[in-house]
């Protein structure tokens, strides 16, 4: 039986860089969305705080064509645009200037209702480098309160939660001198996946898998998250960020968490937090005579995707000719517990793969072979339990099985869960959960001061190794291929392969 979800208090929600092409892609079609599955409070106000000059009219048309385009559900209900349109409000002002922050406050001062003017949900859809102007301007004018009292107060901000540890360090230093701990809401849209989600509830409700869940059944564990477009148009931000940093810190880590910390003491977020935290510190650190075997990093040059030639990462747009940035990553992660040693974890992204999916591939031991090795051989497929992330969400078991017939052949097979055909189409976009949760305060799908920073110690310690390294001829890989040769050499070491990603079907 579910567990009635608590309402929503009334509030108000302030975009910072609302003309940016977040609010228009995700943000107003989530809140959209939202308000059409009545799961908005009672009453609301969103106002929009950008530099350019628009009226509340011409942001409300400005975002019902974005809508049209971006909505998941189309085509968009007039009558419901209707309504929720009369609750969006536009700000005009620059993010440093006081004074448009005093204009900001006499807009909420204007809403009658006390609680819109006391409970104000802040989304930092800006430049890491504008969190800290925008936290302090907005406690300067009186809208933003550190201690409890009266109402809340929270704050959204996107990734990236900085480029190394410092910089996090910083980041979050800023972020906290005006606000406390928990009133930041770092998102990360992975997180608010429906099958990330699942994997706490797969997990600790299915006592069949749980008891396997340890170094006993299972031999190594894959997660994969791939790309099927290369870098196109962000090669400016990817010369700066690289995989590494855009993916592994912050949705890789923070699946492989999921997957592998111990059971929290209850569901509320704190006890998930702090399980999460103690896994990722018992990743064994990365030493510099071992990163070679550890961690592989690649670059695709030019090659063909489904019969169209793509150009090389060196050939995009705001690329330097002779960058060694990775589009890339492979790593090889061990967890120095209890339930985990010896067990190693193969981690994997990149740009321009043969297809887009994300999932984890749990490979349990394999059986003695004394029973069927006279049928076999050396061939019979261990069991596979696979979480696909995206797309096509559902989980797959792997097992063996006998083909119909006379004969005594033998050959692996599946058992499909998709989301789709057992609860219909319907599946909130990683947003809309992702606002609701920051708007009833519940931060457990949003990233920790200690999270961030623990991830960011794993990173740094592979970016020093690679400083001043140019890339040798086995980590380049041709678009549409899987990778470099060196990721496969990564596995081969202790007799594995990675598996290409489950399809799951209906």
């Amino acid at each position: 039986m579910a567990e009635p979800r608590k309402a929503v208090e009334p509030c108000s929600i302030i975009i910072f860089g609302a003309s940016g092409d977040l609010t228009s892609r995700k943000l107003i079609p989530a809140f959209y969305h939202l308000y059409k599955e009545k799961q908005m409070p009672a009453d609301f106000r969103i106002i929009g705080f950008a530099r350019r000059e628009k009226t509340d009219a011409s942001w409300r048309d400005e975002l019902r064509q974005a809508l049209d385009q971006f909505s998941r559900t189309k085509p968009v209900d007039d009558k419901i645009w209707r309504e929720f349109s009369q609750h969006i409000f536009y700000c005009q002002g620059d993010i440093t200037d006081e004074a448009a922050y005093k204009k900001l406050e006499q807009r909420v001062a204007s809403f009658g209702r006390e609680l819109l003017r006391r409970n104000i949900l802040f989304y930092l859809a800006t430049l890491p480098s504008q969190f800290g102007d925008v936290v302090e301007h907005v406690h300067r004018a009186g809208l933003l309160k550190k201690e409890n009292g009266a109402g809340w107060q929270r704050i959204v901000v996107e990734k990236p939660f900085g480029h190394d540890l410092a910089s996090a360090h910083q980041l979050n230093s800023e972020l906290t001198r005006y606000a406390r701990e928990q009133q930041v809401f770092r998102i990360d849209h992975y997180l608010g996946k429906e099958t990330v989600q699942n994997i706490l509830m797969f997990r600790f409700s299915n006592s069949i898998f749980e008891r396997l869940w340890n170094r006993d059944s299972i031999d190594h564990v894959q997660l994969t998250v791939s790309e099927q477009l290369g870098v196109g148009q962000r090669g400016g931000y990817y010369e700066e960020a690289g995989a590494l940093r855009d993916m592994v810190q912050n949705h890789l880590l923070q699946v492989l968490a999921l997957v592998a910390m111990e059971p929290p003491v209850s569901l509320e977020a704190e006890p998930i937090r702090d399980e999460k935290v103690k896994l990722l510190k018992s990743i064994r650190p990365l030493q510099p005579e071992n990163m070679a075997r550890q961690v592989v990093r690649g670059q695709y040059f030019a090659g063909n995707m489904n019969g169209e030639l793509r150009p090389g990462y060196r050939q995009e747009p705001k690329v330097k000719p002779d960058s060694n940035v990775e589009t890339y990553v492979a790593l090889k992660l061990f967890i120095d517990n209890w339930r985990w040693s010896g067990v190693p974890f193969y981690l994997r992204t990149g740009k321009n793969l043969p297809s887009s999916a994300s999932e984890v591939r749990i490979q349990f031991r394999p059986t003695p072979h004394v029973l069927f090795a006279a049928l076999c051989g050396h061939e019979l497929d261990a069991n596979a339990l696979t979480l696909r992330l995206q797309p096509n969400e559902g989980i797959a078991l792997r097992f063996n099985g006998k083909v119909p017939g006379t004969s005594l052949e033998v050959r692996p097979v599946r058992m499909h869960f998709s989301y789709d055909s057992e609860f219909g189409a319907y599946t909130p976009e990683a947003y809309e959960r992702l606002l609701l949760e920051a708007m009833l305060g519940d931060a457990t799908l949003f990233i920790r001061r200690d999270e961030v920073e623990t991830a960011w110690q794993i990173v740094d310690s592979i970016r020093k190794a690679w400083d001043n390294k140019p890339l040798s001829n086995r980590e380049f890989y041709a678009a549409g291929t899987w990778g470099p040769v060196a990721a496969d050499d990564l596995l081969a070491q202790t007799g594995h392969a990675w598996r290409e990603p489950v399809v799951v079907k209906c």
